[in-house]
């Protein structure tokens, strides 16, 4: 070896990995893979509980037996005769004409509701005026009150106006569900509060009129809460038991829920419970349809914002 070698000794000041010279980490990360896995072991029992609902109603609707008694949880044989009798038994209960009148009512309080809410968000949001914080704290005051306790009063004020017989009860409906429909204002006008002021301002500089600041800025950036704010306005008709069982008298003028809550009397229990689950399955579609067509808006905000030039 040559003289002039010089001897390498290694390095004690190198830092070793944290793997290696700390056992605490080692305890830390095993605590998190328990955490992670507690986790997701109640998630998973937690879906299994929502899931197992849906899956009886839906294996329910195709049951041979039409009645509320089996032997098994889950049933055993199968049929689609459910479904179609839901549509052509129409002598007793017509589903269908329920169906329709529901889907009527729904459509059009969702379209009045949806522009109330965003007429009464822009102004509160939007425009500065006497006894706008006054009215603001009313409206707030007023929904506390429970709905329920104006059904008797808001039945005989449509009894004196003719609406609660024939084609009455349905605009009854669209009136009763629609005409408040402005009160619930305030999640639509939080979210209009966080639009900056400098679109509505580059807009008004740009001539464009309050109408036009109204449908080309805000209305564009508000689409996530548009559909909250259809979802919600469809739902309250379609779903809605309470004011409908005091509206409508009749089974003419049913609606889905009025119809389903019909099935489960004592009168048809043993031969419409299984026709209640292919109802209750088929009164999911609309909602389902709504909400898959309507998703995409949910990602878009700001990006929606259109700069008109007039």
């Amino acid at each position: 070896m040559s003289s002039n070698a010089q001897t390498v000794t290694p390095r004690t000041d190198i830092a070793t990995p944290k793997s290696v010279s700390n056992p605490f980490w080692h305890d830390q990360r095993k605590r998190r893979i328990v955490g992670d896995v507690l986790s997701h072991l109640l998630l998973a029992v937690l879906a299994v509980i929502w899931v197992i609902p849906i899956v009886w109603v839906v294996l329910e609707s195709f049951n041979k037996n039409p009645g509320p008694y089996n032997e098994t949880f889950f049933p055993t044989e199968y049929t689609l005769e459910n479904y179609t009798k839901l549509f052509t038994d129409t002598h007793i209960l017509n589903f269908p004409r329920m169906f329709m009148h529901t889907l009527v009512i729904s459509i059009v309080v969702c379209l009045i509701s949806v522009f109330f809410v965003l007429c009464v968000a822009f102004c509160m949001s939007r425009m500065r005026f006497r006894f706008r914080k006054s009215f603001m704290n009313i409206v707030l005051v007023l929904g506390m009150f429970p709905g329920i306790m104006s059904v008797v009063v808001i039945y005989f004020i449509l009894k004196s106006l003719g609406l609660t017989q024939g084609v009455g009860v349905t605009v009854a409906l669209i009136l009763v569900y629609s005409a408040g429909a402005g009160a619930g204002f305030y999640v639509m006008k939080g979210y209009m509060d966080t639009i900056p002021m400098s679109l509505d301002e580059a807009a008004y500089l740009d001539g464009c009129t309050r109408w036009q600041v109204f449908t080309k800025i805000i209305i564009p950036v508000c689409k996530p809460m548009l559909v909250y704010q259809a979802l919600t306005s469809f739902l309250g008709p379609w779903l809605d038991f309470v004011m409908a069982k005091a509206i409508a008298r009749t089974q003419d003028n049913y609606t889905v829920a009025l119809g389903l809550y019909q099935m489960l009397s004592r009168e048809y229990l043993n031969d419409w419970f299984a026709r209640f689950a292919a109802a209750a399955v088929i009164i999911s579609v609309p909602i389902a349809i709504l909400f898959i067509v309507m998703q995409r808006f949910y990602q878009e905000s700001m990006s929606g914002a259109v700069k008109a030039s007039f």
